[in-house]
């Protein structure tokens, strides 16, 4: 698997454990941006931020182009 198939595949289960979460209870944009320390969404916007920035510097390595 390339390193975009597996950035996809973690976003992916990622976002499914978002949306289950969301269902459940609702998430608010404090608790989005600025999680308590150690719940479920700590570390989660950032970690999310992070795939994207590197699966896009990925697609435009692969077609040579830059943002």
């Amino acid at each position: 698997m390339t390193e975009k198939q597996e950035i996809i595949k973690e976003m992916l289960a990622m976002q499914k454990k978002f949306i289950a979460r969301e269902q459940q209870r609702g998430v608010g944009q404090e608790e989005y941006y600025n999680p308590d320390e150690g719940t479920e969404l700590d570390g989660y916007h950032e970690k999310f931020t992070e795939l994207s920035n590197r699966l896009i510097d990925l697609a435009h390595a692969e077609k040579g182009s830059s943002r």
